[in-house]
Parts: structure tokens; C-alpha cells; sequence
């Protein structure tokens, strides 16, 4: 008998124009969590739907529980016992979450008629059993990110699954929650359930992980129990080399103030924020998921409306109705939710590059242009990608992420807001977003950059906006910088008179 749940064995998948896998292996042993690592494009999210029958290999054989399978798909994988969390969220927001929750399974009366009170009731049960504060009957669009993750978390619980993917799940989720998902995964090994486990943050992955397998460029590099390896061997096996520092900020002389924000508010979302942003400057926003953080950029950004408040651009007030009015005033966003409303993602990725700036294109098209300016920043961004014809949702998240900025970039604005723009990627990709960060500040551009993980937002900002439950409770310069007190804002707990 195998001492391994799982058996992945030189595992092929070619794409047109790419061979994403080249021969990998995979083995996990039941009641341990797996981790997968490598940069993105390594091949791990690929491998994945390998196994639960999303995509076919092109070669290879899989055993899982003894027996040799090939899923055709992941209705069939759950089926066998294999469930999966995809780092890219895909509700239905206008259903209720028990709907979202028991999806392609809901209990029945009858054979015409849904059974409403028991869906809610076992959605109940199992968000109290998780100790998950939701409420089944809650509209899903209603939901914070995070929120939906953990609805997420709880799906592929509730299928009382062998093997549990989890894909970046705490990518998006708030500290406590992560907390509330390790002692799920605690509970889940001690009923000998595999987890394989996905993810970019280094502190995590050691403090969780049993075995580790690491792959570059599509090929399988090795894989050792945790306890052997560290941070610096990982990053290493991953990346084919030794990284620099991974946060490269540089002073860059500061000018003066560009954008003005005072008193705005949006509903209950955010009220009375008030701050300035200057040429040259990484102006960093902190706090908790739900402070309010991506509420105000996207106000700024005409994406919701502004209930009271002025937002003035060089001392001229701007009246934003829409995201066209503030790329006309030399404003782009980069934003939280890549798939949700950043990348097209049935287009190629020449067209995400561009689709920003279309209009200066001319009334008929300049293909030769569109084409040259896409392969410029295909270029300059080092985006990998078969060719600019490519689909771009076939494209690793952090690559997806190289091309939206890319898109901004081509509309050559003044200020460029970053929401969370390394979530999801590996330090290989993190440290060229952050170095190309730098660069735009150097080079006089204000930046603002949205980051829920501390030591980011630390390690590249010049001054740090914490935010609390709608409300700005602080702005920290650099020199002040200390994560206790970013943290003591972060939650409310400043004594009241103490200022930053």
C-alpha cells in the first residue's frame, strides 16, 4: 500500500505556442498539508486542473487512493473525494450564499421543488460547526472579498473531502480569518485529509506546511519536508537565483501636492477622509479588510459616488462622475478584484493593454499603433505570454497583473492608484511590481498604494494613511513607521490626543 493519497507522475500539458507542464511529479501523504511553490507561471494552478479534470494532460498518470484516475471533470473529482478553493472567486452575487454555497447540489423537496428551509438550515450548521459568522440568507454580492472566500472555505469543506485545494485562500481574507481557516486545516488533518496547499506568503507556508514541492518554468525541482528547508532556500528553488531586497525603495525628491482630497464620504462606506498626495510619492493606505480602504480610491476614481467632499487635482477641483472622467484628469486605478473588474478576460492580452487608452487610437483604428504599444509594455513589463494574441485569463495571475499595469501605464497618468498590487503573486513578480513602483515615483508620478500585508506597505511607502471603520485615524511618515502603532490605528485602539 502507498503511503501517498496522491500520485502525479510526469505530468505533460501544451498549450498552442506554450508547454505549460513539462514532466512534473506530485506525491502527498494523507493527514499533511502539501505546499506548492514557485513563480507565477511555474505551472502550479495548471497542475491543479490537471488533476480535477478542468484541463486534460497532455501526458502523465495520476493515482489517487490506490487507483489510477483521470477525471473529466471536477464534478467527477468531487465526486471521488478532491474539492478545490480557486484563488479567482466566481459567485453568483444576486443569490443568497446558502444558493452559492450548495450549488449544483441543492436539496430537494421533490424532483421539481427546491427544498428553501433545509438549504438555509444545513448552511447554518456548517458555518456554526466551521464557527464561520455568516448569514445564509445574506445576498452573496452583498459580501466583503473576504466574506466570500470564507463561503468558499466552507464549500469545499462541506464535501468531507480526502484532498482539499486551497489556491491562494488567504489572499484576500482579514488576520483573524486567516487564524479561523489554520484551525480549520488543523481539524481537517486530523481526520486525515490531504491539503494541498497554494500560496506566496513565506510566513505561512512554515508555519503550516508538512511537505513542500517546489517548480520553475514549468518543471518539478524537488521537494523536501519543511522542517528541512527556510525562506531563503525556497526563494532560491523558486526563482533560480537569490533575491535582493524585495522592497527596492529609494527616496525620490518629493513635489509639491497633486491631489487634494477633503471631507469625502460615499453612503456608509467612508466619511470626513481628508488627505494630500505629492508628486514623486508613494502614499501608502493601511487597516483592516473593510476599513474602507478600496471605498475611497474608488471614489476617486468616479467607480462609486461621493456623498459630500471635494477632490481638487493641482488646485483645480475635479467633479469625477465616472472612471472616463478621471482618466481625462491623468488618474488610473489599478484594482483589487483582477477578474472581477480588472481583466477581459475572453480578450487577447494586446486588447487588455490598450483598451484604457482606445480612444487615442483614433475614429478608425491604428492597429499597427494598438499592436506596437502593446508589445512595448508586453516588453517592458517582461510578460509572459505566448504571443499578444493570447487569452489573457490563460495568462498566471501575476503576469494578468504585468498587463494591467501596463494598461495604465499607456494612458500615461499622473497619479496611479494600486489596489493590492502583488495579491496573489509570487516574490519573483513582487519584487519587478515593486521596483517598477520606485521607479515611477522617481520619475515624478504620485502613487497610491492599497496593501493588506504590513510589511509591504512599510517597506514601500513614504507615508502611511491608516484607516478604521470608514474613518482616516491616522498618517504616519516614514520616519515614524512602526507596525504597533500602524496596527493600534488599524483598529481604534489610539488613546485619545495621540497623534502620528
Amino acid at each position: 500500500m502507498s503511503e501517498y493519497i496522491l500520485e502525479m507522475k510526469n505530468i505533460t500539458k501544451e498549450f498552442p505556442g506554450v508547454k505549460a507542464l513539462k514532466g512534473v511529479n506530485l506525491s502527498v501523504r494523507p493527514g499533511t498539508v502539501h505546499t506548492l511553490m514557485g513563480e507565477n507561471g511555474a505551472g502550479k494552478s495548471t497542475l491543479m486542473k490537471c488533476l480535477i479534470g478542468i484541463q486534460r494532460p497532455t501526458s502523465g498518470e495520476i493515482y489517487y487512493d490506490g487507483k489510477k484516475v483521470e477525471f473529466g471533470s471536477p464534478a467527477q473529482a468531487l465526486e471521488a473525494g478532491i474539492s478545490m478553493i480557486h484563488q479567482e472567486l466566481s459567485p453568483v452575487p444576486e443569490r443568497p450564499v446558502c444558493e452559492n454555497l450548495w450549488l449544483g447540489r441543492l436539496p430537494m423537496k421533490n424532483k421539481f421543488m427546491v427544498d428553501h428551509k433545509k438549504m438555509v438550515s444545513d448552511a447554518q450548521e456548517l458555518f456554526d460547526r466551521l464557527g464561520l459568522d455568516l448569514d445564509p440568507t445574506e445576498k452573496m454580492g452583498n459580501l466583503t472579498v473576504a466574506k466570500m472566500q470564507m463561503v468558499e472555505i466552507a464549500k469545499a469543506v462541506s464535501w468531507n473531502s480526502k484532498i482539499v485545494i486551497m489556491d491562494e485562500p488567504t489572499s484576500a481574507i482579514t488576520e483573524s480569518e486567516v487564524e479561523h481557516l489554520f484551525k480549520i486545516i488543523e481539524d481537517l488533518k486530523k481526520k486525515n485529509v490531504a491539503i494541498i496547499y497554494i500560496s506566496h506568503k513565506m510566513d505561512e507556508i512554515f508555519r503550516i506546511s508538512d511537505d513542500i514541492t517546489v517548480y520553475r518554468d514549468g518543471e518539478y525541482v524537488t521537494t523536501d519536508r519543511a522542517a528541512n528547508l527556510d525562506v531563503d532556500k525556497v526563494i532560491t528553488l523558486m526563482v533560480g537565483r537569490k533575491m535582493g531586497n524585495i522592497f527596492p525603495k529609494v527616496d525620490c525628491p518629493i513635489g509639491g501636492a497633486i491631489l487634494k482630497v477633503e471631507n469625502l464620504s460615499s453612503g456608509k462606506a467612508f466619511h470626513n477622509v481628508s488627505f494630500e498626495l505629492h508628486r514623486g510619492e508613494i502614499l501608502g493606505f493601511a487597516g483592516l479588510v473593510g476599513a474602507g480602504r478600496t471605498e475611497v480610491v474608488e471614489t476617486i476614481f468616479g467607480m462609486r459616488n461621493k456623498t459630500s467632499g471635494k477632490i481638487y487635482k493641482n488646485g483645480v477641483e475635479l467633479d469625477i462622475k465616472n472612471p472616463a472622467d478621471a482618466i481625462r484628469n491623468g488618474i488610473g486605478l489599478l484594482t483589487e478584484d483582477r477578474r472581477g473588474n480588472g481583466i477581459v478576460g475572453l480578450q487577447s492580452v494586446g486588447v487588455n493593454t490598450i483598451i484604457a487608452n482606445i480612444k487615442k487610437y483614433g475614429f478608425v483604428l491604428n492597429k499597427k499603433k494598438m499592436r506596437e504599444d502593446a508589445q512595448e509594455y508586453s516588453q517592458t513589463l517582461n510578460v509572459k505570454t505566448p504571443s499578444l494574441d493570447a487569452l489573457i485569463m490563460n495568462l498566471s495571475g501575476g503576469n494578468q497583473q504585468k498587463v494591467l499595469i501596463g494598461r495604465w501605464l499607456l494612458t500615461n497618468p499622473d497619479i496611479l492608484i494600486m489596489d493590492e498590487p502583488t495579491r496573489g503573486i509570487d516574490v519573483g513578480a513582487k519584487s519587478e511590481i515593486h521596483t517598477l513602483i520606485t521607479r515611477l515615483a522617481g520619475e515624478g508620478k504620485a502613487i497610491i498604494m492599497i496593501s493588506s500585508e504590513l510589511p509591504e506597505v512599510m517597506g514601500m511607502s513614504d507615508r502611511i494613511c491608516v484607516m478604521h471603520e470608514g474613518e482616516m485615524t491616522g498618517i504616519i511618515d516614514r520616519k515614524d513607521f512602526d507596525s504597533d502603532l500602524i496596527m493600534k490605528y488599524a483598529t481604534g485602539k489610539i488613546e485619545e490626543g495621540a497623534t502620528a
